[in-house]
């Protein structure tokens, strides 16, 4: 292998840990401020959306039944559905636009 690798992980490794451990050593008190203390709820919520939606639309063979099922599964969730049910009438409607398109 590359020496030059070791190099590259190494330096990703330390950034990472400095990510995470810069905001543990420089705040030390309580956020109280309700513009960030909002930001970082939903910081997680807005990462794992951006890493899924790109993939439900490029697991399918066409695009348009992936969005298809998207929308459902918006639908059914605003609806208050369980997670369970979301999934799998998600996964139902692209198998059965699959059939037909």
């Amino acid at each position: 292998m590359n020496p030059n690798v070791y190099l590259y992980i190494l330096v990703m490794a330390v950034v990472t840990y400095l990510i995470r451990l810069l905001p543990l050593a420089f705040i030390q008190k309580e956020i109280k401020n309700t513009t960030i203390r909002s930001f970082l709820y939903y910081v997680p919520y807005v990462t794992l959306a951006v890493m899924t939606f790109p993939a439900i639309l490029t697991a399918t063979s066409n695009q348009w039944t992936g969005f298809i099922a998207f929308i459902t599964a918006i639908v059914l969730a605003y609806r208050g559905c369980s997670l369970f049910k979301v999934s799998i009438t998600a996964c139902a409607v692209v198998f059965i636009l699959e059939l037909f398109l």
